[in-house]
C-alpha cells in the first residue's frame, strides 16, 4: 500500500508547568545580579560624585583632560589645566575625582 494507515493520536500534551519557567527565572536572576545591579550601583556613585564636586578639587574628564575645578554651576565645570588657561566643560564629561595634589606630583 503506497498510503499508510492512520495512528490515533496519543494523549494531549501536558500543560506547562512551573518547571519549565525555571531556567527562564534563573537566567533573568544572574543577568540582574551580574550585570543591571553593578550598572545602577556605579551610575549612583558617579551622580553623587557629581552632585559633590566643589571648588579645588582635581578631576579628569572623559577626553582625558585633567584639571582643577575653578567653577561649579548647574550643569557646567570650569576647570584649569595649565595656568592661566581655564575650560568649561559639562559636569557628565567629568569621569573621575583624584585625590588632591595628584595634578602636582605629575
Amino acid at each position: 500500500m503506497l498510503i499508510s494507515e492512520a495512528f490515533a493520536a496519543g494523549a494531549a500534551p501536558a500543560s506547562p508547568d512551573l518547571m519549565g519557567f525555571v531556567p527562564l527565572i534563573v537566567i533573568f536572576a544572574l543577568f540582574y545580579f551580574m550585570m543591571i545591579r553593578p550598572q545602577m550601583k556605579r551610575a549612583k556613585e558617579v551622580r553623587n560624585m557629581l552632585a559633590a564636586l566643589q571648588k579645588g578639587d582635581e578631576v579628569v574628564t572623559t577626553g582625558g583632560e585633567l584639571g582643577k575645578v575653578v567653577k561649579v554651576t548647574d550643569n557646567y565645570v570650569s576647570l584649569e589645566i595649565a595656568d592661566n588657561v581655564v575650560v568649561h566643560v559639562q559636569k557628565q564629561a567629568i569621569q573621575t575625582l583624584l585625590p588632591k595634589g595628584t595634578i602636582k606630583s605629575i
